[in-house]
């Protein structure tokens, strides 16, 4: 009688653990849905951006495209993404290729601010330009001073593409619209979407 009243005490208290256990696993991973979720933030950016890395860079499959911009040397820059997160912050996406027949650096994507020197071949030369506002927006800055955007773009091979991404401080809600401007390319009109 003895062994029988434990054995219905074990089982009892083996039945309440595995409850319990299965209360604590999160109500079907609705929290993981939540984790996988890409970001747009500063922060989120800066790591991979400061790395040179190419994880938080768009995929060069995107099929939407805002915007195309040719320029010198057969180089040519789709914009797929002109996304503004909560967070104040506009993020740019897209795609740089080489339809030329020479290797392209993007040295002269740098811009002329020297602060700016230290993010390399880059696209930290950047700006969107509000015009009815009247306002320019610059690529945001780490706190080493290196942009919040693709960095390494060197030794672009002929008939390669690599995609890229620059994070700006977002214009007032009411501007849907404004010009994507690279050093050495022609300005492109983009609209931006919400997050």
């Amino acid at each position: 009688m003895r062994y029988g009243h434990r054995a219905t005490i074990a089982v009892a208290f083996a039945a309440g653990a595995a409850i319990t256990l299965a209360g604590c696993g999160g109500g079907g991973g609705g929290g993981d849905k939540a984790d996988n979720k890409p970001s747009t933030s500063a922060s989120a950016s800066k790591n991979p951006g400061s790395s040179g890395g190419d994880t938080a860079a768009p995929s060069a499959t995107a099929t939407q495209i805002l915007a195309q911009i040719k320029g010198e040397r057969d180089i040519e820059v789709t914009i797929n993404s002109a996304v503004r997160d909560s967070g104040g912050f506009v993020t740019v996406q897209g795609v740089v290729t080489n339809n030329g027949t020479n290797i392209f650096n993007a040295d002269n994507w740098v811009g002329n601010e020297t602060a700016l020197s230290s993010s390399g071949a880059s696209v930290a030369g950047a700006v969107l330009v509000d015009e009815a506002g009247k306002k320019r927006y610059y690529v945001l800055r780490d706190t080493d001073g290196k942009c919040l955007c693709t960095m390494k773009l060197l030794s672009v091979q002929p008939k390669e593409s690599r995609p890229f991404f620059a994070q700006f401080p977002a214009p007032p809600e009411a501007t849907t619209q404004v010009s994507f401007e690279l050093p050495t390319m022609p300005p492109a009109k983009i609209t931006l979407s919400e997050g």
